[in-house]
């Protein structure tokens, strides 16, 4: 295998030319960061659906078909995943409101309560028992009714116009970005072979796997570890809340098992918030059926992830993004900071394909070192004069 041309970088390029160029790369994310976010993320797309373009043309069928069939398909995915997901999510949902609202309005017929008052009753008489006699429970609640009732149901309707408001807005440039990142990303699909063309006439491969074909894999090697670990993390969720809801310890968390599981899957591409996240929605509803569950629930959610940080992390994500956990963190907050939860989702895949970019350009790039010696110059001593006295004698 042929050796590629090697660039070599001036000292006075690292001095002051790299770093003017991270400001100015900073300034212009934090500027530009919206339309940057779009053709970042159109890029991710393009270039993780481009070896399924490929692979069609291969089979003489031309790009314009093969982009439209593979787009379809993907589109077709995506509505089809986030159907099954709403399906689960409103089908466990109206569940839940039935169980709560028989939990408030039904009574019992040996008590003639709701669930809700028994309950308010067995706390009042826990904090009796513990000297706590002045805090009334009940008195409390009446006066929050009250409240509500007197003239704060407006200002709880008011807030509630405000929301709807502002989340219709936020729907319709949710639905703008959508339809340019599949737009940008399809003219990238349209044009790939030109600009592979392009690459590997500037940037020659010399043996090794192109440019873009390179960026490819990492990308691929992302998606299938993500993929994979929201799997098994998931399923395991799912089966643990299974487990403690058919053993008792959490009491129908059985019923709301899948739920769970698709909702800590779902997070799992979030990294290190989404753990956290997870484990919210089980964590409540044991607070809710039976505080005691709660800690069966972390209990639980602390075994999967001890699992998940000691055994499918290493072995899985790893290997796919070959980063230094310092690096992956910085890498978060960067596109936290920049763009938000989104910037979150797209940095990882980003920092894969910048993992790739380097090591195609490491052997094609060297610094010129600042040690004298190696760079093959001689250093000259130089005898300075001892100081004279003010007097002019020395």
């Amino acid at each position: 295998m042929s050796q590629p041309p090697t660039i070599r970088v001036p000292r006075w390029i690292q001095l002051v030319g790299l770093p003017v160029l991270l400001v100015f790369a900073f300034l212009l994310a934090r500027t530009l960061g919206h339309a940057l976010f779009l053709f970042l993320t159109a890029s991710v797309i393009a270039f993780t659906l481009n070896p399924l373009v490929r692979d069609l043309t291969r089979l003489r069928l031309p790009r314009g078909a093969s982009v439209a069939l593979v787009y379809l398909v993907f589109a077709t995915a995506v509505i089809a995943l986030l159907v099954a997901l709403g399906t689960v999510v409103v089908s466990e949902t109206r569940t839940a409101a039935e169980r709560i609202d028989t939990y408030l309005t039904e009574e019992s017929p040996t008590t003639g309560k709701s669930g809700v008052e028994v309950d308010i009753d067995r706390l009042q008489a826990w904090l009796d028992d513990h000297g706590l006699e002045d805090v009334r429970i009940e008195r409390q609640l009446d006066d929050l009714t009250q409240s509500i009732g007197a003239g704060e149901i407006s200002s709880y309707a008011q807030d509630a116009i405000s929301f709807a408001q502002g989340a219709a807005v936020s729907v319709i440039l949710l639905i703008v970005s959508v339809v340019l990142i599949a737009v940008i990303s399809i003219y990238m699909l349209l044009d790939m072979p030109r600009l592979e063309a392009t690459i590997d006439r500037r940037f020659p491969p010399h043996g090794g796997p192109p440019l873009t074909q390179s960026i490819e894999r990492a990308l691929w090697g992302y998606v299938r570890g993500q993929a994979i670990l929201s799997l098994v993390i998931g399923t395991s969720a799912g089966v643990g809340m299974w487990i403690l809801g058919t053993t008792g310890l959490v009491e129908g968390a059985d019923r709301y098992a899948l739920l769970f599981g698709v909702w800590t899957a779902f997070v799992e591409v979030i990294p290190y918030i989404g753990p956290f996240l997870s484990a919210v929605p089980p964590a409540i509803y044991a607070l809710v059926v039976d505080p005691v569950g709660v800690l069966w629930v972390v209990v639980l959610f602390v075994f999967i992830y001890q699992i998940e940080g000691h055994v499918v992390v290493p072995n899985v994500m790893a290997n796919a993004l070959r980063l230094h956990p310092l690096l992956v963190i910085f890498g978060l907050l960067a596109g936290g900071e920049l763009y938000g939860i989104p910037g979150i989702l797209v940095a990882l895949p980003t920092m894969a394909a910048c993992r790739a970019i380097w090591e195609f350009f490491r052997d094609r790039i060297s610094f010129e070192p600042w040690d004298a010696a190696q760079d093959g110059e001689v250093p000259v001593e130089v005898e300075l004069e001892p100081p004279k006295h003010p007097s002019g004698v020395p």
